[in-house]
């Protein structure tokens, strides 16, 4: 039998108080050194103990400092018999091995006392299974000792279990995991949850939940190294933040604040360094922006490092080292000044692409402009014009689509439209994703048909669907599906039509979609209720791209990148603005405009593209050559050739004029062979000579294209006044025959008409 310290009574538990925790440490003497007298009673007590595996009953009261705690962490969790004197033994052994007391032990001492499993810890210390549960505990509550990783497998539900009262901690849980399933959280997700919650609670040495502290949970997730353990700090700091007990949850893990992207600065001067990392808190442009432009910045770093170390700091920069820097971006290759795990060994040592060199230049000329807008460096030069981008490389951008080939987009939007909850089994490991089926198929549809951006898709509203009768002059009695887009990159919100099919597609995953916390808009700041929202979280960034497109992929039987480079989630949106271009009805370039969202129609020129085949049908229509040739009746005299008569220059063909015939051999060449001057190569219908080539048997009639000037080509298309204007300008114009239509003209009125 053991014998209690004083004052204190052993009782079964029923529950740990509600106030803190159940261990007043404060009430203890911590002192860390042993006393002479000290070490004296436990060099007589440890052996003892040791032979007879007992816990003496007349405890000598000098020790009663150091096993009054102990004994207050056995009482809290109903240790008895052997297993309590088996604990009691190993915190009176290792006392005196360390001649310090237990609140003195170092974190790796306390490893060493709980360390290597239960099977490890059995054979270290020849004691009862259940001692481990309480030396844990004892640990927990008395030093907050929380190194789980080190220690082998540790059941946390239960230790808190028998640390606070099961009573009190399954509350604690139920009150999480009601939340949390209310949001969409499945029980196999809920474990985790459960043992941060414990954790936390054990680390905290309390089972009240208003007691936890964010600060404490992110230290926590920060140290916790045991599995996909640490996953469940972030649900959990979600459930605190809507039960009320913190302001704000955790940040998600990828979520830096304000800080650079992590990229590598090795070759950098440190001074530059200093000036990048300046200008990128003080930036008001777009996060990635900001993210491309800091990583350019990091390369004209090591450039500097390597040919101008002298003049690492932007304050010395001149005109003449941009314009050097500017011809040094115009040879730029792959792989040059960059960090070579970020690059793609098959492309290094290949020039950069003209829009790349350009994106440099960009990064350079903003920063020196801001810097010298915000008054921090001196106007030595304008950087607008110093470092802008050459002519040479201007030539070579422009707007280029990436669109994805029409009959795998088919292919793509059939896959979308028979999309099952089989096809989300990962083949790997059998499990059928994180969001559900109805989510993951009203993302897809969205994403094929309503031409948004990835940002847009995942900010998307509930309620952003909605129905409107048409007009009665519409054409249709179906009502028309509006979906309203959230603010973007480039303007405020709009409204925009779309297909029935994604309507339907939203309505059937809000018809099943759980309850989600109010999210706040990282673009507007405005507190929002998520669509694509699942366990208090919205729809990944990169799920589109690494998850949707390849599952998409997969079940079209289409390969993941085709020969303008991967099938991304911005791709869809080139793709459908060309689609709506070139349809048989096609959208003009400000209704695209509109549509898309853009703020002027040079960016939407970026994404519709004019196809061949529709180029090829306006030009067909167009009838170019048609409009540029005419053709003209033309009479063949075969008696003039066969007879020889046609090489001593008697006419053989007659050009069929209508009022007449033409018999000048070179009449394509003729300026008035539109309107005829009617010169001595003009023979008159009706006339003895035409009736007798009319009478002819062995004539041959034939067709010849006459091309026709700008000219006689308004002449034919615009009727009598533009030839009117053609008679104008030919009056002074020598005909074949010689004289000019005033001079004929003259002659006739003189005479007598031929």
């Amino acid at each position: 039998m053991s014998v209690l310290a004083p004052g204190l009574r052993r009782a079964r538990r029923t529950g740990a108080t509600a106030e803190g925790c159940p261990i007043d440490i404060g009430a203890y003497d911590r002192t860390p050194e042993l006393s002479a007298a000290e070490l004296i009673a436990l060099a007589e007590l440890v052996p003892a103990i040791q032979r007879c595996f007992r816990w003496p009953s007349d405890l000598n009261p000098i020790l009663m400092r150091l096993f009054e705690p102990v004994q207050a962490v056995l009482n809290l969790v109903d240790a008895r018999g052997k297993p309590r004197a088996g604990s009691l033994r190993i915190v009176a052994t290792a006392t005196l091995q360390r001649r310090r007391t237990l609140w003195a032990w170092t974190n790796a001492e306390w490893v060493e006392t709980l360390g290597g499993g239960q099977l490890g810890f059995r054979e270290r210390h020849r004691v009862h299974d259940r001692c481990r549960q309480d030396m844990l505990a004892i640990a927990c509550l008395l030093v907050g000792f929380n190194d789980w990783p080190a220690v082998g497998r540790v059941e946390r539900v239960t230790l808190a279990c028998n640390a606070f009262g099961r009573k009190q901690v399954t509350a604690a849980i139920e009150t999480v995991t009601d939340v949390l399933r209310g949001w969409g959280y499945r029980p196999t997700s809920l474990k985790d949850v459960r043992q941060a919650l414990c954790t936390a609670l054990l680390a905290n040495r309390s089972p009240v939940l208003a007691d936890l502290t964010p600060e404490l949970l992110e230290q926590l997730r920060a140290g916790t190294l045991i599995g996909r353990a640490g996953s469940g700090y972030l649900p959990l700091s979600l459930a605190l933040t809507e039960l009320g007990i913190h302001e704000a949850p955790l940040a998600p893990p990828w979520y830096r604040g304000h800080e650079p992207p992590p990229t590598s600065t090795d070759a950098v001067a440190e001074e530059w360094l200093h000036w990048c990392r300046r200008w990128y808190t003080t930036s008001t442009l777009r996060l990635d922006t900001r993210d491309n432009h800091y990583v350019l910045l990091l390369k004209v770093g090591r450039w500097l490092a390597a040919e101008h170390p002298d003049q690492a700091s932007p304050d010395s920069w001149t005109r003449e080292l941009a314009a050097e820097f500017v011809a040094v971006v115009s040879r730029m290759v792959v792989g040059q000044w960059s960090v070579p795990y970020r690059l793609q060994a098959k492309r290094v040592g290949q020039p950069l692409t003209a829009c790349s060199k350009s994106g440099q230049l960009s990064a350079v000329r903003v920063f020196f402009r801001d810097c010298q807008d915000w008054g921090w460096l001196p106007r030595r030069f304008d950087p607008r014009r110093v470092l802008a981008t050459p002519r040479s490389l201007l030539s070579l951008m422009g707007p280029n689509p990436r669109v994805v080939a029409d009959d795998v987009w088919a292919k793509l939007v059939w896959a979308g439209l028979n999309l099952t909850a089989d096809d989300l089994i990962g083949p790997d490991d059998g499990q059928r994703g994180w969001y559900p089926f109805e989510m993951v198929r009203a993302l897809a549809v969205v994403w094929l048909f309503a031409g948004l951006r990835n940002d847009e898709l995942r900010r998307l509203r509930v309620g952003c669907i909605r129905w409107q009768e048409p007009r009665p002059d519409a054409g249709t009695s179906r009502p028309i599906c509006l979906l309203d887009v959230p603010a973007n990159k480039t303007g405020p919100a709009f409204t925009k039509p779309v297909d029935r099919l994604v309507g339907e597609a939203v309505t059937s995953w809000a018809a099943v979609r759980h309850e989600q916390p109010l999210m706040v808009d990282r673009t507007t700041g405005e507190l929002m209720s998520c669509l694509f929202a699942h366990r208090g979280q919205r729809v990944g960034q990169p799920y589109v791209n690494k998850t949707l497109i390849p599952i998409l992929c997969h079940k079209a039987g289409i390969p993941e990148a085709d020969a303008r480079g991967t099938i991304t989630s911005h791709r869809a949106r080139a793709t459908i603005a060309t689609q709506l271009f070139n349809a048989k009805q096609p959208l003009t370039l400000f209704e695209l405009q509109a549509w898309l969202g853009h703020r002027s129609p040079s960016s939407t020129q970026h994404y519709a593209k004019l196809s061949p085949t529709k180029l090829a049908r306006a030009y067909a229509d167009a009838d170019y050559f048609a409009r540029n040739v005419r053709t003209i009746d033309v009479l063949i005299d075969q008696d003039a050739i066969s007879s020889g008569a046609a090489a001593t220059g008697q006419p053989w063909r007659l050009y069929d004029l209508g009022h007449g015939y033409c018999s000048y051999q070179f009449f394509e060449q003729c300026p008035h062979r539109m309107a005829c001057a009617k010169c001595s190569f003009y023979i008159v219908k009706g006339s003895a000579r035409a009736q007798l080539l009319e009478g002819k048997d062995n004539l041959l009639k034939m067709l010849q294209e006459i091309p026709l000037t700008d000219g006689e080509r308004d002449a034919v298309e615009e009727g009598v006044t533009a030839f009117d204007r053609l008679l104008e300008n030919l009056v002074d114009v020598s005909t074949p025959g010689g004289p000019t239509p005033r001079q004929l003209t003259s002659e006739r009125i003189g005479g007598s008409d031929p």
